[in-house]
């Protein structure tokens, strides 16, 4: 950008740092979300809620299939059918 460019666009320089902070802390907030340790903590917090009676098994395994998605797509590579077939049946 030439010097009248950036004199131009120096009122903006406030808002242009917020979006970017509000794109680093949204990066962040989902590289956490999607962080394969933090879904594997959420499947034990989810079996927990099932064996204290606080879900149903319907909800249970709806969750489940999200989260093993999640540390599937995360991965890169399919979860193996005995890892899938650790539910409560």
């Amino acid at each position: 950008m030439g010097l009248l460019t950036e004199l131009a666009l120096l009122p903006l320089a406030p808002v242009r740092g917020v979006v970017w902070i509000a794109n680093r802390m949204t990066d962040a907030a989902e590289d956490e979300l999607h962080d394969p340790a933090a879904v594997r903590a959420r499947l034990v917090v989810l079996n927990q809620a099932l064996e204290n009676g606080e879900i149903g098994m319907e909800e249970f395994e709806r969750e489940e299939e999200r989260l093993l998605d999640l540390l599937e797509r995360r991965s890169g590579t399919a979860v193996v059918g005995a890892e899938r077939g650790t539910g409560h049946h």
